[in-house]
């Protein structure tokens, strides 16, 4: 049986006007697959054939979007070993929307939905574009987000449609997701219509009143908006661009924006056919690239993986939390509350005082007002959210609630006492979370009766704006609670990821290890400079110092010490690190807490703004008496990396993490651990020489800066069976370049 053409060829009128429908049989998604690629090239055959009587083309969906973008269960199989066939399949894709904008016959992209990636490369091949101005839609390149770039002309033709520097900022470096207006604002769409009817009706209409449509730069005399390096205005400015991108960048080595600048820069200088060759060579070197497998990785298939359940039980019908209780009106219980009311939850906002929770919905209302004021609601949706949010000191306002989410002082008697007081009103069979983010879940679960319905829910701060929630199962949790918690944490559009009971859980038992491999550098005498550009270069959101400060400098000292009396009660014994003796000493002796108290590491004003690191460091820490010639770069780097790692080994075999994925994104998401490696385990599996080269260069590091580096015997085994942590399979039918990133 023939294959099924994804591209379905209609006259529907004796005007000339072929429609051309994209409608992949065998995906929900059109995609630049294979598949594709076959059909198009038949596709402009026949309309270079045929283009004597066709007056004219419109090119729509019959998806609920316009396009998804590349495929990448075929993109991610790119190797440098298969490197001839990648660049001749990225030279058809070029080659063919190339000769859709040549066929001397008018072109219109109808835009029925989303068009990201390679939808819009496809559009942009059109000579006008019209979209629907839908709620959901959105226009953009995201590749640079999965480590690539737009490979199929997106660069060479939004350079010459906006000029090199909005291109670069507006579109291709940010991986921007635009909306319909923003998209038609800045050039990228030329008309909104309101219904598909119109859709077609306007594309028609502009055919018929544009019969020798050409794209501007085929034009003779065009000339790129703003200019180019040849131009002594722009040349002048050009230093610019290298500079700024290593600002945004902070000295992460993430190639794609790099190869996004030249690519642009590069084609500009030259005619469209050249500049799609240098495009598609910095796109082929991405694609065959390291950095894109790991990006892609995490952000597409094991993004996919979490969001859509892989750790959720399956054989639990979905729920959804009608009427919340948060407990507790400080910044994490604000933050708490906020995301809930916009979800559509009614919140009650308890307090121990009707003061203190009523400046717990001002936090509330704080965000929404910039929201406003950016444009993001109406003042109706405002109101609405605020109106779902009552605060109160009184119990009885908790009646009827089917979801409790605890967000009081980090101490177990005061969170027994508020479980103990919430079980009197709430509903008999709700949902009862904490979000504690170090103490054990099992243990706090002894303060209330029903335990198996008990469960952590660890959100991160700021609430509204970070992205992961750490779901914990005690050691009485049921099912039916555990899918409850995953259901309501997508409920508020948050990523969840499942982890198993354990002091400080995952991801603060993981990042404990980089803030304390920071500090234990400044005990060695790396000067405080040098140890936080390792932490930037490194791909690190914050250096680590300063981060340090942002948590305070007493909290990881109180989860250290509780961490020790848990140890030894037990039975076992405490293994101090070399980052102790100088946070005691900061907190004890200096009486730097962090940038709450106004002195840490860095300086702080008197309205908390950082000034730079404390010139106490080099005098107190000997920071700065070891020879910088002795100091390896690379190794400052790899044990921030490293740490995380191991540690993140033996949250695997004490059964903390049952999930790759899980790790790879409560990495990124949580703790910010570089995005180019794609998480913490794919860092692992993605290193030279994989987890070969990984535990010899473990060995490496432990020789020189301590035992904490020997890999445990379950990576070595792995690595000398040449296997690597099992990745698993994405569950999507349809794997684009863009759906989900």
């Amino acid at each position: 049986m023939s294959e099924q053409s994804t591209i379905r060829w209609d006259e529907p009128e004796s005007d000339g006007i072929v429609v051309l429908t994209l409608d992949d049989p065998e995906q929900q998604a059109n995609t630049m697959n294979e598949r594709y690629l076959r059909s198009m090239e038949t596709t402009v055959q026949r309309l270079e054939e045929e283009r004597d009587r066709v007056s004219g083309v419109v090119i729509t969906s019959a998806k609920s979007t316009f396009f998804a973008g590349g495929d990448l269960r075929e993109l991610i199989k790119a190797r440098p070993e298969n490197v001839d066939r990648t660049v001749e399949t990225s030279n058809t894709a070029k080659q063919q929307l190339r000769r859709l904008e040549t066929l001397g016959i008018p072109v219109v992209a109808a835009l029925n939905g989303t068009a990201l990636g390679g939808g819009l490369e496809i559009a942009l091949g059109c000579h006008h574009r019209i979209a629907l101005d839908a709620p959901k839609a959105r226009f953009g390149f995201p590749e640079v987000s999965l480590g690539l770039l737009p490979g199929a002309g997106g660069v060479v033709r939004t350079v010459r449609m906006l000029g090199i520097a909005d291109a670069l900022l507006g579109v291709l470096t940010q991986g921007q997701r635009l909306r319909p207006g923003k998209a038609r604002d800045l050039g990228l769409i030329d008309e909104l219509v309101e219904d598909t009817d119109t859709l077609m009706r306007r594309a028609k209409e502009w055919i018929r009143e544009n019969p020798e449509a050409n794209q501007p730069w085929d034009r003779k005399g065009f000339k790129v908006p703003g200019g180019t390096p040849s131009d002594p205005k722009f040349a002048a400015n050009l230093p610019a661009f290298p500079a700024n991108l290593r600002k945004q960048l902070k000295g992460a080595d993430l190639p794609a924006p790099k190869n996004i600048l030249c690519a642009a820069v590069e084609g500009a200088q030259v005619d469209v056919d050249t500049a799609l060759t240098i495009e598609g060579r910095y796109f082929v070197e991405l694609l065959c690239g390291q950095t894109s497998k790991n990006m892609s990785k995490a952000f597409f298939f094991d993004l996919d993986h979490v969001n859509s359940g892989g750790s959720r039980p399956g054989q639990q019908p979905e729920w959804s939390a009608r009427k919340v209780a948060v407990l507790g009106g400080g910044m994490m219980g604000a933050g708490i509350a906020h995301v809930c009311a916009k979800a559509g939850m009614e919140v009650v906002l308890k307090d121990v005082s009707a003061a203190s929770a009523a400046k717990g919905k001002e936090y509330s209302a704080g965000v929404l007002e910039k929201d406003l004021g950016k444009g993001r609601i109406t003042e109706r949706e405002r109101d609405e959210v605020l109106g779902r949010i009552t605060p109160t000191e009184s119990g009885d306002q908790l009646a009827g609630c089917d979801l409790v989410i605890e967000a009081v002082f980090e101490d177990p008697e005061v969170k027994h006492r508020v479980y103990a007081e919430a079980e009197q009103w709430i509903s008999e069979d709700a949902l009862i979370a904490s979000n504690t983010s170090t103490l054990p879940i099992t243990d706090l679960a002894e303060g209330v009766s029903r335990r198996e319905d008990f469960i952590g829910l660890h959100f991160f701060s700021p609430v509204d704006k970070m992205p992961l929630v750490e779901i914990i199962r005690g050691e009485r949790t049921g099912d039916e609670a555990l899918a409850k918690a995953f259901d309501v944490v997508r409920q508020i559009n948050k990523t969840p990821i499942v982890v198993q009971d354990s002091r400080g859980f995952f991801t603060s038992r993981v990042i404990g290890t980089f803030l304390n491999e920071g500090v234990a550098m400044l005990g060695e005498g790396v000067s405080a400079a040098s140890v936080e550009q390792a932490s930037a270069q490194a791909g690190f959101p914050a250096p680590v110092l300063q981060l340090f400060d942002e948590l305070t400098l007493t909290l990881p000292r109180k989860i250290r010490d509780e961490s020790k009396r848990a140890v030894e009660s037990a039975g076992g014994t405490w293994t101090g690190h070399p980052a102790d003796s100088v946070l005691d000493r900061m907190v004890d002796e200096f009486d730097r807490r962090g940038r709450s108290s106004g002195a840490g590491f860095y300086e702080y004003s008197a309205d908390g703004e950082r000034l730079g690191l404390w010139n106490g460091l080099a005098e107190h820490f000997a920071a700065g008496s070891t020879d910088p010639s002795e100091i390896s770069f690379t190794d400052l780097k790899e044990r921030m990396l490293f740490v995380q790692a191991l540690e993140t080994v033996r949250c695997l075999d004490e059964g903390v993490l049952t999930s790759v994925p899980d790790a790879n994104i409560g990495s990124i998401f949580g703790i910010g651990f570089p995005p180019a490696t794609g998480g913490v385990v794919q860092y692992m599996n993605g290193y030279p020489g994989g987890l070969r080269g990984f535990v010899e260069r473990c060995r490496q590091l432990s020789a020189r800066y301590g035992t904490r580096f020997e890999p445990p015997a379950s990576l070595v085994a792995k690595a000398e069976s040449g296997e690597v942590f099992d990745v698993g399979e994405p569950d999507t039918e349809v794997v684009s370049a863009t759906a989900g990133v």
